[in-house]
């Protein structure tokens, strides 16, 4: 007999419970397949569920240190990396051959193969699952943003967002076949789990596409609610499609089927990142990852009520579920970490150390059919230092501004994730002589806010000094600020390093 959840146990006893109350001859065969929650993103409701084992992998996809890290999640343990690149200034040389900044991830249907998408190289490379081997590397347009597999197998179909199509590749020779033609800036696509239809939102204009798969004709448009979509998704059951809009911190979601009318849309909060859908006991939930409150927000998805929020640590970005929907895994952008949610209770279960910066993620369930699967793997290295700092209103008690220093060698890249400022407006973050923002200010970044009044911010230089007993009287330590900009000028800072 194969073995079910914790969750899917409960709720069969209760089953023959219930049944031996009515008098009903119900069999144990039949509670098991009455209580069977099949079908998890990106497959559709009817395949069945693929209970967790070490055959399993969890991937994740990392821009700073250009590593892909592999994960087992029956242990909740780091494998160790695929290394497509070199961090920086390595990748800055005319001779640099390998990958810059991985972003984007999706896998073919038959889990065998991984497409890893890198944004500053114009690439897509083909990974074995097995064997952790890169199998070929395609290159496209400018920005590539996400790859993903139509359902058939056929082809792989990468939104190019920098230009104004979708790359179509095919999946035997992974060489580009044609392209689909699209508003400028699609992020990301998605197919309806019968392969019918593929979902494109876009990232600068506010307009998602609907394309038929077959003729790769545009069949429908959705509004979006602003032009900058990271993130799209699927419901299993083939009903609902939902996108996450940063910009202004809201998820939409609309009919999966003609007209692809609008159904909802749910203030998410700041930073909204991705979604994706988790079947389970209680019903097919969609998880939305909100960087800017460090949380993981939980709908039902036939009355959209939200049935829990789940604090998972610094900027949560890419989200996805395991094969029997028991666990939502979340990669932490500015904590270097993977968190497992278990979807029984909602809380976090697990943290995971992985490389830099993890954007998107991906659940490969049977992703090794045998052996260990750890062939190819490099430790974490480098990819493994980072240091973390918080920014706050001075007398504030919680600090809304996360910041990460990436180290790269000699320079480090900084990433701050900025919330709680004015909408669209514009700041500066600087370094600062006091640690009350006062004296000379040495800007690192200067930037607008969103329409939620946040923004994620990146510098890189030698930002990071170790100041020693021997050094303290020659090198002066400094301190993160935000302050506003008016004329090319900073004001006085609004948030201050929390010390």
């Amino acid at each position: 007999m194969t073995s079910q959840p914790l969750a899917n146990r409960r709720h069969i006893r209760f089953d023959i419970r219930l049944a031996a109350r009515l008098g009903t001859a119900l069999t144990l065969a039949t509670a098991l397949t009455a209580t069977a929650f099949a079908g998890q993103a990106p497959g559709a409701a009817t395949a069945p569920d693929i209970p967790i084992s070490h055959r399993d992998r969890v991937y994740t996809a990392e821009q700073f240190s250009n590593t892909v890290s592999v994960t087992d999640p029956a242990d909740h343990r780091l494998l160790g990396v695929i290394r497509l690149g070199d961090p920086s200034p390595g990748n800055f040389s005319p001779l640099y051959r390998g990958q810059v900044l991985v972003h984007g991830m999706g896998f073919s249907p038959d889990h065998r193969t991984l497409a890893v998408v890198s944004i500053g190289s114009n690439s897509v490379t083909f990974i074995d699952t097995q064997t952790n081997t890169v199998k070929h590397t395609t290159y496209v347009g400018r920005s590539p943003h996400e790859a993903f597999y139509t359902p058939d197998g056929k082809e792989i179909w990468v939104t190019v967002r920098g230009e104004n199509y979708v790359a179509v590749l095919d999946a035997r020779t992974f060489e580009e076949k044609t392209r689909i033609v699209t508003p400028a800036g699609p992020g990301m696509q998605i197919f309806s789990p019968d392969g019918k239809y593929g979902y494109i939102c876009s990232s600068f204009n506010p307009e998602t596409k609907v394309v038929s798969v077959a003729d790769h004709k545009i069949v429908g448009t959705v509004k979006q609610e602003s032009p900058f979509c990271p993130n799209i998704a699927a419901s299993p059951d083939g009903t609902q499609v939902w996108f996450t809009l940063k910009d202004v911190g809201r998820t939409q979601v609309f009919d999966a089927k003609p007209p692809f009318a609008p159904i909802k849309t749910l203030e998410t909060g700041p930073i909204t990142n991705h979604v994706n859908f988790a079947r389970t006991a209680t019903g097919t939930l969609a998880y939305v990852t909100i960087g800017g409150l460090n949380e993981v927000k939980v709908f039902r998805t036939d009355d959209f009520s939200q049935v829990a929020t789940i604090p998972v640590g610094k900027l949560p970005h890419g989200v996805w579920p395991s094969g029997d929907g028991t666990r939502i895994y979340v990669g932490l952008e500015n904590a270097d970490a993977l968190a497992a949610i278990d979807t029984a209770t909602q809380r976090v279960v697990a943290n995971v150390p992985i490389g830099q910066a993890p954007q998107a993620i991906a659940y490969v369930p049977n992703a090794v059919p045998e052996g260990d699967g750890t062939q190819n793997l490099q430790p974490l290295g480098v990819a493994g230092q980072t240091a973390h700092l918080t920014l706050a209103p001075a007398g504030a008690k919680t600090a809304p501004t996360s910041v990460s220093l990436f180290d790269q060698g000699l320079v480090q890249v900084l990433q701050a994730s900025v919330t709680g400022l004015q909408p669209k407006a514009p700041y500066v973050l600087a370094l600062a002589e006091r640690p009350d923002g006062s004296g000379n200010l040495q800007p690192l970044a200067a930037f607008m806010t969103n329409p939620a009044g946040s923004a994620v911010v990146n510098s890189i230089g030698p930002i990071r000094q170790v100041v020693t007993p021997e050094n303290a009287a020659t090198d002066q330590r400094r301190y993160l600020i935000i302050a506003p900009q008016a004329d090319g000028k900073p004001g006085a800072p609004v948030q201050l390093q929390q010390l």
